[in-house]
């Protein structure tokens, strides 16, 4: 079986690719350099030069308060929903499979239920939007797919809230964190793994994938974090975290409050869930390194 990744340059692209690689999966990957996948003729000749079995599509615009923007709004859906019809038309076209990553910002983020993966599509901002057309372009186009729902996202390769954390760790005493946003985060190596083991199943569908662990809010998050950076830097261990609402930091885009995926789907359809999120972070630090000088 032969993969094409899109986006390999972000945190998802680059794991997806390195777990391919571990599993001796031949594995084409490309980021706007190779293919821009708003060029509809760049999509078409790329993939089908290729001649993949199964594409990956994780590269998205996802800065989402510079999505707010009213002249970044043509981009945006450019990139997200109709880059996304472009690479779904090619699959169709040479008959492969397609995994698509999504996110829970597709959803209103209101409540505290868990977000089941055919409840309603209800967007909160312009990126959610930008998303949910992307996937209501892959289910239009497709029978073979995948669409993976996801949130928290942090990898080793690019920016990221721990990565944010452990800076701003450095030089303050004390950090303020909201607590009233909720959900789990999503370790890339970890979801490689997954997305993988999906494209080697005929299971289509929507999923949701986050690591277990139960739900929790940054706030919370940010207290395991400083606690095991601690273990690498004692500093950590004396800064204080304190939990604030999402008043204290407004942004132009809308956040969720309630970011709880109901992950059910995957144990149902024999998928292996995802470790709990203070191991995936455990993990993460260590190979990470974000404390060698």
């Amino acid at each position: 079986m032969k993969f094409l990744v899109t986006g390999v340059k972000g945190q998802l692209g680059f794991d997806v690719m390195r777990e391919l690689k571990q599993r001796g999966y031949e594995a084409v990957g490309v980021d706007i350099d190779e293919m821009d996948i708003t060029d509809k003729d760049s999509v078409d000749k790329v993939i089908c030069g290729a001649h993949p079995d199964v594409v990956v599509h994780c590269a998205a615009w996802t800065a989402v308060d510079a999505a707010e923007d009213e002249e970044n709004i043509p981009k945006v859906m450019k990139v997200n929903a109709y880059g996304t019809e472009n690479i779904a038309k090619v699959c169709k076209k040479i008959d492969i499979k397609m995994i698509y990553i999504s996110t829970d910002y597709v959803f209103n983020g209101q409540g505290e239920i868990p977000w089941k993966p055919d409840d309603r599509r209800e967007p909160l901002n312009v990126y959610g939007q930008s998303k949910c057309d992307g996937e209501l372009a892959v289910q239009t186009v497709l029978e073979k797919y995948f669409i993976v729902r996801i949130a928290w996202v942090f990898g080793v390769n690019g920016k990221n809230f721990i990565k944010t954390m452990i800076h701003l760790g450095k030089n303050h005493d004390k950090l303020t964190v909201v607590c009233d946003q909720v959900g789990t985060p999503t370790y890339t190596y970890d979801l490689a793994r997954l997305l993988v083991d999906m494209a080697e199943t005929d299971k289509y569908g929507v999923y949701h994938a986050t690591n277990e662990g139960g739900y929790i809010s940054w706030y919370d998050f940010t207290v395991e974090i400083m606690k095991q950076a601690g273990n690498y830097d004692n500093k950590y261990h004396q800064i204080e975290v304190i939990p604030v609402s999402s008043d204290a930091y407004p942004a132009k885009a809308k956040r969720p409050s309630n970011s709880r995926m109901d992950k059910s789907k995957l144990i149902e359809n024999g998928f292996k869930p995802l470790p709990v999120w203070q191991d995936a972070l455990e993990r993460y630090l260590k190979e990470a390194k974000l404390f060698e000088t």
